[in-house]
Parts: C-alpha cells; structure tokens; sequence
C-alpha cells in the first residue's frame, strides 16, 4: 500500500475501526488488538512480498519483532499521536530508496470479533482454550505449556461463543488518518490525484499540503497573501502556538468581463493588521496550509505565501 508518492514527513499516523458507512465500531463488537505500519522497499512493478526489503526503524528488537514506525490498538481513538515541531518522520526520500525500487507503506492489522464471545477479556487476549486451537498458523502443534497469545488466534480463527448465540457476517474497516508535511525544500510546484469515492466520503475531496520551517528574523506582520491555482480553496499561515496569523481565499470570477473571468482565480483576499498586533518571533516555526479541491486531476499547482514583516515600529 503505498501512502503517498514523494519526498514528505509524518507529522501523525492514527486508526479506528469503521462501518461501510464510516460509523465507529465499539470495542464489545471488534476488538482492535493493533494496528503496525511499516516502511518498506520493493523493485518498481513486483508485486511479490518475496521482494520486499523492510525499512526497519532505529529502534530495539529489530530483527523481527518492532520494525514499524507508528501503531497502536484499542487505546487509539484517545491516544495523541502528533509529533511536535520541529520534529517529523521523514519518508520518500530518494537518496534512501536504491536504484529500481520503490518506497512503500504496509499496515499489520489484528481485529477480533468480540460479538457474542463467551468471555470477551479472555477472547481478547487470545487464550487458547476459548479459541479450541492446538496447532499454529503455519499447522505445527502450539509449544507446551502455551496459553494465549498470536498463535492461538490467527487468521479466520474465532473466540467460543455464548450458547445459542449466532453471528451475522459483517465488514468492518481500518480509517486511518495521516497528516503529512510537505518537505521543505523550496519545492515550487505539485500535482494532487482525483480522489476516490473513499476520500470523497471521509474528506470532501480537499487535499491539504502543509509546510514547516523557522523564521531566522522575526518582526511585526505588516501584510499576507496567498497564492494559488484554479481549483484553490484558500491558504493559512499559522505561528508556533497554532495561532492564525494570516487566512487568504481565493475570489473566484463569474463571468467573461476582464478581471471576472469564470472559473478562474480572479484575487485573492489580504491580511493587513493592526501594526504591531501580530509579532513572529525570532526562530519561530512557522506553518502555512494550502487547501486545494481534488474532485479532479490537478497538476503544477502552487501553494506560495507571502508576508511582510517591519523589523520594527
């Protein structure tokens, strides 16, 4: 599964199990035991896991046990997982990715139906006495002394039920949700897909790209302005503190006359405040967002914002 193309950061990866409709699932129906995603190469156009080369983190137990990068369980709906700045997970970085391959993201998902189950605390922690299981996933007999854990509760195993309770099939969903920082590297230019039905149901079709990076002078915000594309849908500056310095939206025309042509992003709206109202500080980080709609295909989109500080009164 590949998350996204290019050279990005995480800022925050986190899940929760869903209905078709995007409806939380409660943890007394399924339970989310973990959900791993992990980082991986693999040679362009294979599609054979045999060809996969883990991207393992820089972590303990590396060898086969905790290779991922971000995961949780049931604690996830609750669970911060925001990385403060100016801290980020790097990925797609093409110095790192070797000559033919490709960088991409699996997810680890173990879901438990917990609908009905005799003892749901046993049922969640994989005792294998509550899931009549005697030999592991690869069909071999469970070691001695073995009481729960993974091999007792593999793949389309499930926990012994309460008499006279039958279950109804039933698909559920891992929504997770990512929210990424476009490197900065004086990137220019970017292009964004059309969503998908799924993105369409979950977002609206907006795609955000977002940028950090520290002011080495501050000074007083004097004016802001943003800069895109047809198909913008506004940008914002924020300081260090989330603060809003700056909000600038597109004023899209409705005609055919000079300066309202239809379709087009005929101005923008401006921030002027009160001199001395709005101070960036020296060194501090700063984060302009740029909204885009995705209902279709764009490309060589721009996302700049510009601002003027007074060094002084």
């Amino acid at each position: 599964m590949i998350i996204r193309t290019g050279h990005v950061a995480i800022k925050s990866f986190n899940g929760e199990v869903v209905e078709e409709e995007g409806n939380s699932v409660p943890h007394h129906e399924v339970y989310l035991h973990h959900w791993l995603v992990a980082r991986y190469h693999q040679p362009i156009n294979s599609t054979s896991i045999e060809d996969i080369v883990l991207v393992k983190n820089a972590g303990v137990c590396q060898v086969t046990s905790l290779p991922q990068y971000f995961g949780l369980g049931s604690e996830t709906r609750k669970t911060a997982t925001y990385i403060p700045d100016p801290f980020r997970v790097e990925i797609g970085n093409p110095v790192e990715i070797p000559a033919g391959y490709e960088e991409k993201w699996m997810i680890n998902l173990h879901a438990i139906d917990t609908r009905g189950v005799e003892e749901w605390g046993g049922c969640t922690e994989c005792r294998c006495d509550l899931y009549n299981v005697t030999t592991d996933d690869d069909g071999q007999p469970l070691p001695p002394g073995c009481k729960g854990g993974f091999q007792c509760c593999t793949d389309n195993t499930q926990g012994r039920l309460k008499n006279g309770y039958k279950r109804y099939n039933r698909t559920v969903y891992l929504n997770y949700t990512v929210e990424l920082n476009v490197t900065y590297n004086c990137q220019i230019e970017y292009d964004i897909d059309r969503c998908n039905t799924t993105q369409k149901h979950y977002s609206g079709c907006i795609d955000v790209k977002k940028t950090s990076f520290p002011m080495i002078k501050g000074g007083y915000v004097i004016y802001g302005v943003a800069h895109q594309h047809a198909g913008g849908l506004g940008s914002t500056l924020y300081g260090q503190d989330r603060r809003v310095i700056c909000t600038s939206l597109p004023k899209y025309g409705t005609g055919k006359q000079v300066g309202n042509e239809k379709g087009y992003i005929v101005g923008m709206t401006t921030c002027y405040p009160q001199p001395g109202s709005v101070k960036i500080m020296d060194g501090e980080t700063l984060t302009p967002v740029s909204d885009y709609s995705n209902s279709k295909l764009h490309t060589g989109l721009m996302g700049f914002f510009y601002f003027l500080l007074a060094e002084r009164l």
